[in-house]
């Protein structure tokens, strides 16, 4: 896996020569998660060392569609979606290999079109899970629901800001855990004048249940480019984690994004 991260690297460098065609304003408001922008991401996820005997294996590809809906002068509904296809291996003893979807998360993030006047953007709504896993090792066979909330200031090239939600079960099978999980996303990003977006957030997760944190870190650099009329954003870098339960991953991991950008659309 470590010889990819040159590779990856060198891919993203290598769109530099690309620059004049870049918009640094897309990549400022891919840096806000409630801005009024469509895209489509595909993001890819490698884990190593995962499980009690760190002998697993897992790949995540979240595709994430964000849409934005126009209700009136003054204020947005952004749509956010996020639809795991995983593959994993041995993430416990004589667990095997697994293939198939994960759950659904849908977010409804209700958002003033405006900062205020101290240039805050916000966003508030809720989220629901919906158990779309195929393998029960994928899902939680859960429904839940609960609320989900963005907040952040954009000065200059700087963003800074944290998303958080928290989900409740509510139905489901009654042989599986309840779900009631707490997701912080504090997040700070650093955009070029040539479209270029460095960013450190973590996704941490802490499970109620289990009493458990789940703390991913990551370092990521992303570049905004166009192949003809269609924008692009790949974004790569480490995932190191702080702290893990004994089901999750021990080591380091890796993060490929490939996002498509409608702009015009979103008018």
């Amino acid at each position: 896996m470590y010889r990819n991260f040159a590779v990856f690297f060198a891919l993203i460098f290598a769109l530099s020569s690309v620059s004049a065609r870049a918009d640094s304003d897309l990549a400022k408001q891919l840096s806000n998660p409630v801005s009024d922008l469509i895209s489509v991401p595909f993001q890819s996820n490698w884990d190593n060392r995962v499980g009690p005997l760190e002998a697993g294996r897992k790949y995540t590809l979240n595709i994430q569609p964000v849409i934005p809906v126009s209700i009136n002068d003054n204020w947005n509904l952004i749509s956010r979606t996020i639809l795991p296809v995983m593959n994993q291996e041995d993430i416990f003893p004589g667990s095997g290999d697994q293939t198939g979807l994960g759950d659904t998360t849908q977010s409804l993030f209700f958002s003033p079109k405006k900062p205020t006047a101290g240039g805050i953007i916000w966003g508030a709504g809720p989220i629901l899970l919906v158990p779309t896993g195929t393998e029960p090792l994928l899902g939680t066979e859960k429904w839940g629901t609960g609320p989900t909330g963005v907040v952040l200031k954009q000065t200059g090239p700087w963003t800074i800001g944290a998303l958080a939600n928290h989900i409740w079960s509510f139905a489901g099978s009654d042989n599986r855990a309840d779900v009631n999980s707490t997701f912080l996303q504090p997040f700070l990003a650093y955009n070029t004048p040539n479209a270029w977006t460095f960013t450190l957030q973590t996704e941490s997760t802490y499970d109620w249940e289990a009493e458990q944190w789940n703390v991913p870190v990551h370092f990521l650099i992303a570049k905004v480019f166009k192949v003809g009329k269609q924008t692009y954003q790949i974004q790569a870098g480490p995932r190191y984690y702080a702290e893990s339960p004994e089901n999750g991953s021990q080591d380091w991991g890796f993060r490929l994004n490939w996002v498509m950008l409608f702009p015009s659309a979103s008018k």
